[in-house]
This record gives C-alpha cells, sequence and structure tokens, in this order.
C-alpha cells in the first residue's frame, strides 16, 4: 500500500511549499548547486489546496515526468538530473523510502517569467473566450467552431507567471516579447509547439488526444539558452482525454482531477462550499476513481505498468 505524503519536513535549505510541491536547495553528485523537487499527494482545486490527498498522485507525476523527459533528451536540454531518491544527499533512510519515485533531482534555473502554452483543441478557458470574442487569447478563429474542436494548427498562447494565489494573465507575443526580448520569446514559441506536437503524436498512438498543455523554461548561469525545467506533459500541467471518447460540442472525460472538481461542484451547488479555504474532504469512491485516471494516464503513455 503507497504511503500518503502529503508534506515534508527535511533538513535541507530554502524550503518552498507550492500548491502540491515542495521545493528544496541540494548539491547534484557533480558538486554543482541543485534544486530537490517533491510531489506530493496534494490536490488542489479552485485554488484551494484540500485536506484529503491522493496517494501515490506525486509518484505518478514525477514518473510521467521522467518519461518525457527521456523522451525529448535529444531535442532539448533540461534541468532533470535524476529521479532516483538514493542520490540525493543529505536524506535519512527513512525519508529516502518515503520519498522514493516522487522526486526529481535538478539543476537549478532561474525561470522565465513567461508561461508556455499550446492548444491544439479548443476547451476550457479558451472556448469561453472565443465564445465572447470569436478569439483566443487575442488570436482570430473561424467562425462555427465547437467546444472540444481540432485546431487546424495548434495555438501559441503565453502567460505571465503569477504569484502563488494570483492568477497567470494571458499576454500577446508581442508583450512577451517585451519581457523575455525578442529571439528568447520566438525560441520559446517554436520549442513549446515542437514539443506539443511530438508529444501529441506520441500521445495520440496510445489512444489519448494531447488537448493542451504548459511549459515552463528557465536559464542556468553560462548556458547557451534556455532549457526545459518544471513538470512535462503530466495530467496536472496539461489536458489529456481518450481518444475513442471524443465527441465535439461538449466538454470531454479527462485524464486528471476532473473527478475531483465535479464533486466539489455538486457542493457548491448545494450551498454547503463556497470554494474558498478550508476545502472539503474527499470520500473514498472520488479518490479511488481520480487515481485510477491518473494511473491510467501513465499506462497509456508510457505503455508499462505502475505499482503503488
Amino acid at each position: 500500500m503507497v504511503q500518503l505524503v502529503t508534506e515534508t519536513n527535511l533538513n535541507l535549505p530554502n524550503k518552498r511549499i507550492g500548491k502540491v510541491r515542495d521545493l528544496y536547495e541540494t548539491t547534484l553528485p557533480d558538486g554543482d548547486p541543485g534544486l530537490l523537487i517533491i510531489a506530493t499527494d496534494r490536490v488542489s482545486a479552485f485554488d484551494v489546496v484540500l485536506n484529503t490527498g491522493l496517494p501515490g498522485k506525486g509518484i505518478v507525476l514525477t514518473q510521467i515526468s521522467k518519461f518525457w523527459f527521456d523522451f525529448f533528451a535529444s531535442d532539448v536540454s533540461h534541468h532533470l538530473v535524476t529521479t532516483n531518491v538514493d542520490e540525493v544527499p543529505g536524506l535519512s533512510d527513512e525519508e529516502r523510502q518515503q520519498l522514493r519515485g516522487r522526486v526529481k533531482l535538478c539543476r537549478k534555473a532561474s525561470v522565465l517569467p513567461v508561461e508556455c502554452i499550446a492548444r491544439g483543441y479548443i476547451t476550457g478557458s479558451g472556448w469561453k473566450d472565443y465564445q465572447r470574442t470569436g478569439k483566443v487569447c487575442g488570436i482570430p478563429l473561424p467562425a462555427g467552431l465547437r467546444n472540444s474542436d481540432r485546431l487546424d494548427e495548434p495555438l501559441f498562447t503565453p502567460s505571465t507567471k503569477a504569484e502563488q494565489g494570483d492568477h497567470d494573465e494571458n499576454i500577446s507575443f508581442d508583450e512577451g516579447v517585451e519581457i523575455v526580448g525578442e529571439q528568447s520569446m520566438t525560441w520559446l514559441r517554436d520549442t513549446t509547439l515542437s514539443l506539443y506536437n511530438r508529444a501529441s503524436a506520441h500521445a495520440i498512438e496510445r489512444g489519448i488526444i494531447l488537448a493542451d498543455t504548459k511549459l515552463e523554461f528557465g536559464v542556468q548561469n553560462g548556458s547557451s539558452g534556455p532549457i526545459l525545467i518544471d513538470e512535462i506533459f503530466t495530467p496536472d500541467s496539461s489536458r489529456f482525454w481518450p481518444a475513442d471518447d471524443w465527441e465535439p460540442g461538449r466538454e470531454q472525460a479527462s485524464y486528471d482531477k476532473q473527478i475531483v472538481r465535479n464533486y466539489l461542484e455538486t457542493l457548491v451547488a448545494a450551498g454547503t462550499w463556497d470554494k474558498t479555504p478550508p476545502g472539503p474532504d474527499l470520500p473514498e469512491n472520488v479518490i479511488e476513481r481520480t487515481m485510477g485516471r491518473y494511473l491510467e494516464a501513465y499506462e497509456h503513455l508510457t505503455g508499462q505498468k505502475l505499482e503503488l
């Protein structure tokens, strides 16, 4: 039975806590400064971290990221050094056991303040934007598109990276140029779309539609250009749909925490929760069904089973 990990308290410096991840500074095997990223089992919805975790969720996300970092190893430089917890210095045997499968030991990088979003299908906030304006993030689209329609060409729709608790704001390509410069912005756009297209092609062969995704990049001291950082093409950073169930004109089933969001919406409709902290506890059947979707995504994408 997998151990539920919703918080960590390691004897490592500069701990930072995100919605679902804990970060610490550490040292890499080669002596360079490193960053330890721990994917916990915390789950957030509507910008609220819930009291109930999803046992093993952090392991699934880490292993999906590892698969994609390996997949793109010859395409783009990235920050991942290893996911082997035994190579992380300064941990006790008990901590290594607790964190096995859910750590990424990475090279430190300064995060570029532009989040890179690729959209191959019109859905979510893009669909709402299109209904209101006929555009997605200011990009005109043909009339008559339906919810979840496939776009002729994927869109690059960058956003600003907000502080925790705030919402990211969509920006134009030109606004991104003002932030990081034209050369960097052009590279970010071209690389994001290239990675998205390759990941989409792999996913569809495995019966999964990659509707959209968010990528982040950073720069290292002395590096020749940006590197890929954070998590990539996971159910928390991407929208995955079962290809055999895709039907434009409606919302799609997804391989992520949509089951959690749907359950919480029933509480909102009943007037028992108002989308503010503290979040309600999740029933066991919602936990099990949601974890089943995460594991299904891993198995489809990698062709392997993940034993938790």
